[in-house]
């Protein structure tokens, strides 16, 4: 398995230490996104795609991040040691949701984002530079005479695009009902009192 594309989204944040986000391809075909660049204390690092973790409220059962002190939805308060530890007994608060399981493939992915990393530090010194992380990773049909790069976005054969099930006329939208259909009146109450105790 190789990386065949990274892209790169630099964080224009000074002191701060996430750095950039990056996304990667793995043979043209299997996309990762929202890896993260941190300057650690002995230079950046690569850092997985992680969400949130959370507990669940004692008194309501809402779901909460392990920093919250109170319940968003009842505000009861939340004990504070919820948060599992891990082998050097700090608090886990996130967990990756894609991650190397062994050091060959943890070590290539991290050379490979770092080299993306400084080539776009040196190309966002360029005039008119743009990233092209947020760029559409559309369909990939490869054929010889194409690059590795996924950038320009593939469309569906027209025998793959669905079908609108009925014809349509250009002014008539999928849920505009047909002119043709009569207009259905509510009856009008009898009661000229009608609605009179609302107020």
């Amino acid at each position: 398995m190789d990386i065949t594309e990274v892209r790169v989204k630099l964080m224009d944040e000074p002191g701060e230490r996430l750095k950039a986000f990056c996304s990667i391809t793995f043979n043209q075909c299997f996309v990762v996104r929202d890896l993260k660049i941190i300057e650690g204390t002995s230079g950046p690092f690569v850092a997985m795609p992680s969400r949130k973790l959370t507990s669940h409220c004692p008194q309501c059962g809402t779901k909460n991040h392990l920093r919250a002190s109170f319940c968003n939805q009842c505000g009861t308060r939340l004990a504070d040691d919820r948060a599992p530890k891990d082998e050097e007994g700090r608090a886990k608060l996130y967990a990756d949701i894609a991650h190397p399981i062994n050091s060959y493939c943890r070590e290539m992915i991290q050379e490979q984002v770092l080299k993306a990393y400084h080539l776009e530090l040196d190309r966002a010194l360029e005039p008119g530079y743009v990233s092209h992380y947020d760029d559409f990773y559309g369909e990939y049909s490869p054929t010889p005479d194409q690059s590795s790069r996924i950038d320009q976005p593939h469309s569906k054969p027209a025998s793959h695009r669905p079908q609108s099930p009925l014809p349509q006329r250009p002014d008539q939208g999928p849920h505009t009902p047909p002119a043709s259909l009569p207009k259905r009146s509510l009856p009008r109450p009898q009661n000229d009192d009608f609605g009179a105790g609302i107020f």
